[in-house]
This record gives C-alpha cells, sequence and structure tokens, in this order.
C-alpha cells in the first residue's frame, strides 16, 4: 500500500480529516498531490458543480448559506469551497466566508474550505478545480465554489461549475460591472440579491435588455431570480432554476459542456508540465539565470527574454534530436 492510499480511502469513505488532508495538499502541490489527484479521479463525476460568482458586496456568501441550507433540508450533502482574498501577510485566505458560514460546520453532512486566490486571476484559487474533485469523489450530491468576488476577472469559474449563478444587487452599478467581466455570457442563472431594496425590479429588467442581446447560452435562456438572502426569500425558486439548467445541460449539452471542462482542464495542465520542464532545463543549463541577471540590469525587458529563451531551448533540444538520430 503506498503513502497516499489510506488517505484515499479516507476521502472515498467521506472522512473530513482525510478530505481537509487532501486539499490541504493538492494546495501546496507536492508530489502526493498527483497521486491523490489521479486514484479519485475515477470516482468523481457524480456531484452537482454550482458556481457562485459576482461582484463583491452582492452577497454571495449569505446567498450560499442559505442554498446550503435548503439542500440539507432536502438530505443533500454539501461541499462548499469558498475563494477568499489572499492575505498580504500570511499569504492565506482571510476566511471571511467560513466565519461567516460557521454554523454549518457543525453539520456532519457539510464540508466547507476557505482558500486563498495566491494572487490567481479569475476569482479561483489555483486548487480550486481540485478542491471540488476531493469533494466530488468524497460522495457530496453538490459541490458549490464561490469565487473571490473581486469583480473584474469572475470567469474562470467558467472551466469548474456545471451551473454558474451569477449575482448581482441593485444600486451599486453590477449590471454594468457584470458586462466588463464578461459574466453575461457566463451565466446560466441570475439572481438580484437584496432585492427588497428599491430599484431592484430596475435591476433585473436592466439584466433582461442585456440577455436579449446575447446568444452565448445557445438554447438555454437564463432566468432571472430576486432574493433576499439574509431572509431566505427567492432561495427555493432559486434552487429549482438551478435544478431546471441541470436537467437541460443532461438532455443534450451535458456532452458538449463535459468536453469544454476536460479540454480547459487539459490546456491548463499541458501548459503547466511544459512550463516546468522548460524552467528547470534553462535552470540546469544557467541559462535562466543569466537572463535573471540581465533583466535585473535593465539590458532586456522579460517578455523579450522570455521568448529568447523558448526559441534557445527549441533549437537545443532540435539539435539534440538530430545527433540523437
Amino acid at each position: 500500500m503506498t503513502a497516499v492510499e489510506p488517505l484515499v480511502e479516507g476521502v472515498l469513505k467521506g472522512d473530513k480529516r482525510a478530505i481537509a488532508r487532501a486539499i490541504t495538499l493538492a494546495e501546496d502541490d507536492v508530489a502526493e498531490a498527483q497521486a491523490i489527484a489521479s486514484q479519485i479521479f475515477p470516482h468523481a463525476g457524480k456531484a452537482r458543480i454550482i458556481g457562485v460568482t459576482g461582484p463583491s458586496g452582492a452577497g454571495k456568501s449569505t446567498l450560499v448559506e442559505k442554498i446550503v441550507n435548503e439542500l440539507r433540508r432536502e438530505g443533500k450533502t454539501v461541499g462548499v469551497v469558498a475563494v477568499d482574498p489572499t492575505s498580504p501577510f500570511s499569504g492565506g485566505a482571510f476566511l471571511g466566508d467560513r466565519i461567516r458560514m460557521q454554523n454549518l460546520s457543525t453539520d456532519d453532512g457539510v464540508f466547507i474550505r476557505s482558500m486563498a486566490t495566491r494572487n490567481n486571476p479569475g476569482g479561483l484559487a489555483r486548487a480550486t478545480r481540485d478542491a471540488v474533485r476531493i469533494l466530488d469523489a468524497s460522495g457530496k450530491d453538490a459541490v458549490i465554489v464561490e469565487t473571490v468576488g473581486a469583480g473584474q476577472s469572475e470567469v474562470a469559474i467558467i472551466k469548474v461549475a456545471q451551473t454558474i449563478v451569477v449575482v448581482l444587487a441593485p444600486g451599486l452599478g453590477d449590471e454594468i460591472q457584470a458586462i466588463k467581466a464578461g459574466m453575461m455570457e457566463i451565466g446560466d442563472v441570475f439572481v438580484v440579491n437584496k432585492a427588497d431594496r428599491e430599484n431592484a425590479d430596475q435591476a433585473a429588467m436592466n439584466i433582461q435588455a442585456l440577455l436579449s442581446l446575447s446568444e452565448a447560452n445557445g438554447s438555454w435562456k437564463p432566468p432571472i431570480v430576486k432574493t433576499v438572502a439574509i431572509t431566505g426569500e427567492g432561495i427555493t425558486e432559486l434552487l429549482k432554476e438551478i435544478d431546471k439548467h441541470q436537467l437541460h445541460i443532461s438532455q443534450g449539452e451535458a456532452n458538449l459542456r463535459r468536453r469544454r471542462l476536460v479540454e480547459a482542464e487539459l490546456m491548463e495542465a499541458l501548459k503547466q508540465q511544459i512550463a516546468n520542464h522548460v524552467i528547470t532545463e534553462l535552470k540546469n543549463d544557467g541559462s535562466f539565470d543569466s537572463a535573471l541577471e540581465a533583466i535585473l540590469a535593465r539590458q532586456k525587458d522579460p517578455s523579450t527574454t522570455a521568448e529568447e529563451l523558448l526559441q534557445s531551448f527549441l533549437t537545443t533540444k532540435g539539435s539534440k534530436s538530430k545527433s540523437s538520430n
């Protein structure tokens, strides 16, 4: 039995300590993480993956908490990956989402994990996908991913979630911000939260008008749900719309969306492997350090240097390949 097999067994049994340890290893990107990912992969793919994104202040965390409560009332187990901003001091997450959801932490049917972005773009942490897959393999019926809420680049969630819920709020200019972030193209369900505020109806109409100009969602017409997350108003309707979208993609678009997600993951994995291999080779032959010194001396810029390093690497590899033949 390998060192990671007991941990994998714990994950598959839904053991909270094993799940937490596996996610930590994925975040730290240690050698065991790849072995764990490989062994749990065949056991994932059963959970509903719901992404919740939108600008900061729209009430995403409160909404997620109410969604989890409703799912638990239905008898479903839930995993939550809440991506928080990175602390400039510790490099870890601020843990605001976990504090707001602390009343759920004693529920054995719920697992909540806050992850720091570590300056990763797109509103997600680098290991978010790994955490989702671990929770999926652990037997959770649903996994909810809440993005960091930076407000301008919250579109990476499309590479992780099956159903994407875009949360906006009236009176904050969120409709315009959503356009900037590209959310109108990625959203499957739109939520106007804090709907007890003035201008909630106007916000919903503005979103509807914007959606009518977009054909990004194909045959699916994204609904707009008004909620007051702090009281739970509209949560039942929101879950019904999420269920409708899940049914929709299962009847025709599931394979296409699954292919898109797998393609994005494979491309990212290839880029990472290629980058690691090239950088290791360049460091071994001294090219990397020489280039670094040239940049520090303001003799070359990083972009030009990177292009030259890559060309040199490819030329060297080509020459070695010819000589070996």
